[in-house]
């Protein structure tokens, strides 16, 4: 978390503390920059009274110093002097200013669970009862240890990026692992005789029955980070060793990437902004789970004009909140299912629809009708390409005439780890690696490859993510074939080729051109029968 602007403070509040300063003669501060922050002297100070009493120990300049917006309030800074065993000169900001400061110190707090883990006393505590609502897990020091434990987990888990948590049971040790760009790192793990302690918690905090342990289990939690809300789906299915735990971390206030950030080349790019501008029809993005879908979905919503047009979705669940756009959460236990709810967003005069997945033939004939009755569709489907997504809804029941008429696009895609520019090294591509390319890449070999190495700002090489895609635009030629009695998957292929498709494997290998991606993560992301 970096400074922000502050923007929140009122003109009352700044001349009030213009005469405050000038009155102490203390001086005056209207921004907080990350280096002015000092977790290690706020290592003891509980984030509640740090919000309650607006305090919070600071270095400026490089000494330490007491950020505060009442200096009469002696009593508290007597406190906190007591608390650090050492006087510190105040220094004066507005509240905004403060909150701000407060909410990035703490998260930004050394605190792991491998520390807390080295002092937690070995005898396994009992769970406690979650409190309602959501936990803010920078108040780590008020709660229960096993509570404890898991706020640091998750803490941790957030700060690192991570998408996933796993809790596995094993028959000797207990394993967590998150998931960072993709891959599962192993972290420091609870000792095996906190599962049970472990898990019933988790379970409380998803409000699931935590006297079941046979049948598996999906739940919801919620907790903060100062201000930002974190929404967990839990999964845990019993194994022979016990009971296995999935958290899916979803940050309620992520920003949406422009389409421009995905990683689209500049011509596919352009070729996507004109399909986002046709009046209606269907327009598909595919890929296996995880591949960033839905991240792609409301980029291309974001482009459309929300002033003008009526957009709703029904997605399950709904990872990011889109403003000016109704959203829709599936709640099968209620018979809200896509095609349910579908057919009541058709009576809410949409213009554009986002059905979050086709699963059946229902939705997609749904979706369909939708689109030839003047609707702009957005959808998903679980397909390895681009052309495969044609067949998968000819397979599923619709007719190749109606899906011929309606289908603007298939956007295929995959996510594959960056390489770390800060130690990514320099290499060539090895006999064996060159024959892993088809053969008209095995003359022409892609220049100017890098290789992983690894250093402290980087996983393994690796840093962030970006996008591989080939984008299939429906031209008349493309939709006659759709229109034949069994179109085959590699005659729409090379047609699409034809009509000017850049496919996974050529995206991948310009991006490995310019240094982005090495070799061996092409490889690991791109499905074999694309090669």
């Amino acid at each position: 978390m970096s400074a922000e602007p502050e923007t929140l403070s009122t003109a009352a509040e700044l001349t009030s503390l213009a005469e405050l300063a000038r009155k102490f003669s203390l001086p005056l501060v209207a921004a907080v920059a990350d280096e002015m922050l000092a977790p290690d002297l706020a290592a003891d100070l509980p984030v509640e009274w740090a919000r309650s009493h607006l305090m919070l120990p600071i270095r400026q300049a490089g000494r330490p110093a007491l950020l505060l917006n009442d200096p009469a309030d002696l009593s508290a800074r007597k406190h906190l002097e007591l608390l650090l065993n050492q006087e510190l000169p105040p220094v004066l900001a507005s509240k905004a200013v403060i909150m701000n400061a407060i909410e990035r110190g703490f998260f930004n707090r050394s605190d792991t669970a491998s520390e807390f883990l080295r002092d937690l006393d070995q005898r396994a505590p009992a769970p406690d009862k979650a409190a309602r609502g959501s936990d803010d897990l920078l108040q780590v020091a008020e709660h229960a240890p096993i509570t404890q434990l898991i706020n640091l987990i998750l803490l941790e888990a957030i700060k690192a990026n991570a998408s996933d948590i796993h809790v596995e049971p094993f028959q000797e040790r207990l394993r967590v692992r998150f998931r960072i760009d993709g891959m599962l790192y192993e972290q420091t793990s609870p000792p095996k005789h906190l599962e049970s302690a472990l898990v019933s918690r988790l379970k409380v905090m998803a409000r699931m029955d935590i006297a079941e342990k046979r049948l598996p289990q999906d739940g919801v939690a919620r907790v903060r980070v100062g201000e930002r809300e974190i929404d967990i789906r839990v999964s845990t299915v019993p194994v022979a060793e016990g009971e296995r735990v999935v958290l899916r971390l979803l940050n309620r206030n992520t920003t949406v990437l422009p389409l421009a950030a995905l990683g689209l080349a500049p011509a596919m790019l352009t070729a996507l902004e004109r399909v986002l501008q046709e009046p209606n029809g269907i327009m598909i993005v595919s890929g296996p789970t995880g591949s960033g879908k839905t991240t792609t979905l409301y980029a291309a919503l974001q482009q459309l004009n929300k002033s003008r047009a009526n957009i709703l979705t029904i997605e399950d669940p709904i990872e990011y909140q889109i403003p000016d756009i109704g959203q829709m959460q599936v709640k099968p236990k209620i018979g809200l299912t896509f095609a349910s709810g579908l057919r009541h967003i058709l009576r809410q005069d949409p213009d554009t629809i986002l059905v979050g997945e086709i699963r059946d033939l229902e939705t997609a004939a749904i979706a369909v009708r939708a689109s030839l009755t003047g609707h702009l569709v957005f959808t998903t489907l679980h397909t390895n390409d681009a052309p495969s997504a044609v067949i998968r809804m000819i397979d599923m029941g619709v007719e190749p005439y109606l899906l011929a008429s309606c289908l603007r696009a298939v956007l295929a895609q995959r996510l594959l780890r960056k390489l770390c520019e800060k130690c990514r090294k320099p290499t060539t591509l090895a006999a064996s690696e060159l024959a892993a390319l088809p053969e008209a890449y095995r003359r022409k070999p892609p220049q100017s490859i890098y290789a992983p190495q690894g250093c402290p700002a980087c996983l393994e090489g690796y840093k962030g993510r970006t996008g591989l895609f080939e984008l299939m635009v429906v031209t008349p030629e493309l939709a006659d074939a759709i229109c034949a009695a069994q179109p085959n998957l590699p005659t729409l292929r090379t047609l699409s080729v034809r009509g000017g498709m850049t496919t996974l494997l050529e995206d991948g290998l310009a991006k490995l051109s310019q240094g982005l991606t090495s070799f061996t993560e092409l490889l690991r992301t791109i499905p074999q029968p694309a090669c």
